[in-house]
């Protein structure tokens, strides 16, 4: 299925489809990425990439909650010298966005990384300045303003590709953390990474995670995520927004649009349904878009702040 409804542009990257694979799914191997954008995905992030190998957490890593999952897998990756050509390689696969997602333990960490990432044929970097489980990185810079501020001037420095922030739930405001982020220089906000979250077995009176915290995704934090974005969507009128958490199917999406996203991001629903839930998705948003007699996806964009 292919609809000019559904396309759109965003900090100057063009999607076929409004939805892209979150980071932290299906997000390492070319393959997998490949299939998604087989499924109806209009762009694929990477899961994050750091500048040294990374094993992650022991098990258990994710544990099933209601109406959704608490991960804390403690970015496990390759290394970036490594990934440079599972990049390279995707990027003969796909001829959609490839946006890699990175993060580092300093400004200059983060921003090696997204040149590395950058030149290997990234078409688009995401900062994960927001995973709610790993100590002096993720959260901790990005409920930080002065230091997220640092990170995404460094990395405007090094690279010509659009940088997207992901931002965390997990702070008092988050409109003036979107804030600081764009008058840094980042070129769209992804809204928002997972909530801090455990979950205790009551059997053994143990936290049942490796790790003990990790964060909360799916439809349970849907709610939370929107009204991130409506809030961050009043006050930054013209800042690219990308929608994320608890994307399950072409209703919530259409609420993010509302709410004043400009595109998707789609991970846990994956995880429960499979890639086919792009597919799903896009053919109820354009049976919507139809019989609302819209002209384009863009049309819908932070319509409830106009009603």
């Amino acid at each position: 299925m292919e609809s000019s409804l559904l396309s759109l542009q965003i900090a100057g990257l063009n999607l076929d489809y409004p939805g892209m694979l979150a980071s932290g799914v299906l997000g390492y191997s070319a393959e997998s990425m490949h299939r998604v954008i087989e499924n109806g995905a209009g762009a694929v992030v990477t899961k994050s990439v750091g500048m040294q190998p990374r094993g992650g957490y022991a098990n258990p890593t994710v544990v099933q909650a209601k109406s959704g999952l608490i991960n804390a897998m403690g970015l496990p990756n390759p290394g970036i010298d490594v990934y440079v050509e599972e990049i390279k390689y995707t990027k003969t696969l796909i001829h959609q966005p490839l946006i890699v997602s990175v993060f580092g333990y300093s400004a200059e960490e983060y921003a090696t990384v997204a040149k590395k990432a950058a030149d290997a044929g990234a078409d688009a970097l995401e900062l994960n300045v927001s995973c709610p489980h790993v100590r002096q990185t993720g959260s901790e810079i990005g409920q930080n303003p002065n230091l997220l501020s640092e990170v995404v001037k460094a990395v405007k420095a090094m690279v010509k590709v659009p940088v997207f922030v992901k931002l965390s739930p997990n702070v008092t405001d988050i409109v003036h953390l979107a804030s600081t982020a764009v008058h840094a220089g980042a070129d769209a906000l992804t809204v928002v990474n997972t909530l801090r979250a455990i979950a205790i077995d009551t059997e053994t009176a143990k936290p049942i995670l490796n790790n003990i915290k990790g964060g909360l995704s799916g439809p349970a934090m849907k709610a939370v995520a929107l009204r991130c974005v409506y809030d961050i969507r009043e006050k930054l009128v013209d800042t690219p927004i990308i929608g994320c958490g608890g994307i399950s199917d072409w209703q919530d999406a259409v609420e993010f649009f509302l709410a004043g996203a400009n595109a998707l991001q789609v991970g846990t629903a994956i995880a429960f349904d499979g890639p086919e839930v792009f597919q799903t998705i896009n053919r109820g948003i354009e049976v919507y878009l139809r019989r609302k007699h819209f002209g384009s996806v863009n049309d819908l964009v932070g319509l409830s702040h106009r009603n």
